[in-house]
């Protein structure tokens, strides 16, 4: 399988043409120096492609569908609701999270929420270059930021997975085959009346996953590998 993967929004498939966009171009030819008739993958949630470069002209890269490798994957559906921190930390959260299967990113507002705005479109670039690299097809989707109690309202369904350093419970004992959805708090955690109405749902299992503190992104993807793990024992 070729290494060089692009995610192409377009529909894809056989004997199709079609143009790379500026910077995707920019980093086939001067980045990678594939030239005509060279070879690259492109995929999308439907699939994953291999395609030759017809042209490369005034910037922009042409290119032809030669064949199919995978078709679309059925995979988990494993969801993150988080309320942003600090950008360093926010960005190896998103990009390690799409690395090891979530497939949607739901940014929450809570009391002691600090970060209060995202940039959507940094967000979206880290999303798919990290599912470029780790070989997915399904990349991830991002919802726009809402408050914790607009989240809990319309997700009443989803298997909620919550982190909670004050519960003894160490198994995951889905309620349904229904979306798992990880949630993690704040830095300042969530609130008492916030975690009351979190385990008030019929379909939260709150989970301790060690004794200490640990940072958002820290714990947001322990609880991700430890899902990750339980669905393939």
């Amino acid at each position: 399988m070729n290494n060089i993967r692009l995610f192409y929004q377009e529909n894809l498939s056989n004997n199709l043409k079609g143009k790379l966009d500026k910077k995707q171009s920019h980093y086939i030819s001067k980045v990678m120096r594939i030239k005509e008739n060279g070879k690259f993958n492109v995929f999308n949630n439907a699939g994953e492609w291999v395609a030759t470069i017809i042209k490369i002209k005034n910037g922009f890269v042409e290119f032809r569908i030669v064949k199919q490798l995978r078709s679309i994957e059925i995979t988990n559906e494993i969801w993150l609701a988080f309320s942003p921190i600090k950008s360093n930390y926010f960005n190896f959260m998103i990009q390690k999270a799409t690395e090891i299967g979530v497939t949607r990113f739901i940014p929450i507002l809570t009391e002691r929420t600090i970060v209060r705005k995202l940039n959507e479109k940094r967000i979206n670039k880290i999303i798919i270059e990290a599912s470029e690299q780790s070989n997915r097809l399904k990349v991830p989707s991002l919802d726009k930021l809402t408050k914790l109690d607009t989240f809990l309202k319309f997700n009443q369904n989803a298997n909620i997975i919550f982190g909670d350093l004050n519960t003894d419970n160490k198994k995951i004992d889905l309620k349904n085959k229904n979306p798992i959805c990880v949630l993690i708090g704040p830095e300042g955690d969530f609130s008492l009346k916030e975690r009351e109405s979190i385990l008030q749902l019929k379909n939260t299992i709150p989970l301790k996953i060690n004794d200490n503190i640990l940072r958002s992104e820290t714990a947001a993807i322990s609880m991700i590998s430890i899902i990750n793990y339980n669905l393939l024992s």
